[in-house]
């Protein structure tokens, strides 16, 4: 009876320890697995971050300005979350998303460049009247001028836009806003066939405006 003894600790002993290996096996790879999730999840974010940028920057957007707060709330919510992940990105991706974070800021701080020279007051002023061809207060225009002054402008934009640059367009943008801003205080006193006039010519010039945008698209890809 005592050989029995023996063969069966060593059995008892065999038995409880094979559970014990298996379950580190099972944690060391659900760990692999989380990470490996994490990964490809942070991924996933820097193609979203870099589809975003590429969306604002190749565009060129000259109205870029009229949604500067949600750009800028975009950009910070997302780089924030890439800048807590980074160690999860691969050696390639970490240059990806600093060149892309990089090539964003140079824009923003270009457009932010082109913003504040239109809205000198001179510069502001000189252009304007340029614009309009008339030396014009548009902040007390009255309603009735409003059409008038919206189609000066798209004329001068439609017979001089092929040679404007990135700075005419802005500068013709705040002439188009203080015209939009003057005519929200006072569009009720217009007549109806007047205020669909006013319409019309607003959305050819942002037309005008994108057609721009994207021939400098075409142009920066060649």
């Amino acid at each position: 009876m005592k050989r029995l003894v023996l063969p069966l600790f060593l059995l008892t002993v065999a038995t409880v320890g094979a559970p014990s290996a298996a379950s580190a096996q099972q944690t060391t790879t659900k760990t692999t697995s989380s990470t490996s999730s994490t990964a490809v999840s942070v991924e996933r974010d820097l193609r979203s971050f870099s589809d975003w940028v590429n969306d604002k920057v190749d565009k060129a957007q000259a109205g870029a300005r009229r949604n500067w707060p949600k750009l800028m709330s975009d950009f910070d919510r997302q780089s924030q979350r890439l800048d807590r992940a980074t160690d999860s990105l691969s050696a390639q991706g970490k240059r990806e998303y600093s060149a892309q974070k990089s090539r964003y800021q140079e824009w923003a701080a270009e457009q932010q460049r082109l913003d504040s020279q239109a809205r000198q007051p001179e510069t502001a002023q000189d252009t304007q009247k340029r614009l309009l061809n008339e030396d014009v207060n548009i902040a007390s225009a009255r309603a009735t001028e409003l059409p008038d002054l919206y189609l000066r402008l798209l004329e001068t934009t439609r017979d001089q836009r092929r040679q404007w640059s990135q700075a005419d367009w802005s500068a013709a943008s705040v002439v188009l806003e203080r015209l939009n801003a003057r005519y929200d205080k006072v569009r009720d006193q217009l007549t109806v066939e007047d205020r669909l006039r006013v319409r019309s010519l607003q959305a050819e010039f942002r037309t005008l405006e994108k057609a721009r945008a994207a021939k400098d698209l075409i142009n920066e890809s060649k």
